[in-house]
């Protein structure tokens, strides 16, 4: 049975994996976009602070915890909330991509699902950064928290009357969240180790430093949250399966697990670690 179930799964992944220039063309072209999208959202500063308003007011109305809290136990040292701005300022991107480099190579059907969700949130995320601009708590006095940022380093961004690379008032939804989440249950999905659940400490470290170092509301996570899981929805399933003899009555038989795909597991749980 093997015999017939592995090369089944080989060429099932062959078809399933983009050609690769096309794929990065369209991996740069869609950021491309959000970048420029992001600029047209700059110029509504007084709309900005209005909805930050609103949305603290609501956060204490539902009873949310407060910002605050998160902040001052990173503060509890210097080195902490270092450590927390380096990783808002430096793992963002880089997860993702090797995320995304890691399924085309290993994982070429999954890829293309989590490609796909991935540009749908960040769509669906641009089109509120432009119907709802939002200023940071950082930005806002009445919250009480600092710029961890500026006063710790390294921050990512400059005076918001001076940074032309970045849309600062685009607080909701926190993609910093979404995609780390979206990461997380990408590798879960993709592979079968008993260890592969300690990827969700990615998204959940994200979400303490993204609040704790006044970037986001924990309402951005919420709805950056809610995004993920409707494309989630709306996306198709990988399928996970190859055909055996019992094709041609309809059967369709889970392929075994290969000696290079238990590697793959390994190094990836060990790079949770």
């Amino acid at each position: 049975m093997n015999a017939r179930t592995e090369p089944a799964r080989a060429e099932t992944d062959a078809i399933a994996r983009p050609p690769l220039v096309r794929e990065l063309l369209l991996v740069a072209g869609l950021f491309l976009v959000y970048k420029f999208g992001r600029q047209l959202a700059t110029g509504h500063t007084g709309e900005a602070f209005h909805n930050a308003d609103r949305v603290w007011d609501l956060e204490r109305t539902v009873h949310l915890p407060g910002e605050g809290s998160v902040q001052n136990l990173l503060l509890h040292g210097d080195t902490l909330i270092h450590l927390a701005n380096t990783y808002y300022a430096t793992v963002h991107f880089p997860a993702t991509a090797a995320f995304l480099i890691w399924l085309y190579l290993r994982r070429p059907a999954h890829y293309v699902r989590s490609r796909r969700v991935l540009a749908v949130v960040t769509a669906a995320a641009l089109v509120v950064h432009l119907t709802f601009p939002l200023a940071p708590p950082r930005m806002v006095a009445a919250t009480g928290l600092l710029d961890t940022g500026q006063v710790y380093g390294p921050s990512v961004y400059g005076s918001p009357e001076t940074d032309h690379l970045s849309n600062q008032f685009a607080a909701m939804p926190s993609l910093h969240f979404g995609w780390a989440l979206m990461v997380a249950i990408g590798l879960i999905v993709a592979t079968r180790s008993r260890w592969r659940w300690l990827w969700l400490l990615h998204p959940l470290v994200t979400l303490l430093v993204i609040v704790g170092t006044a970037n986001h509301y924990w309402l951005d996570a919420v709805v950056a949250t809610a995004m993920l899981g409707i494309a989630l929805a709306v996306t198709q399933l990988p399928q996970r399966a190859a055909t055996t003899a019992g094709r041609g009555a309809g059967m369709l038989v889970p392929a075994p697990r290969t000696e290079e795909a238990a590697d793959d597991d390994a190094v990836l749980v060990g790079a949770g670690r």
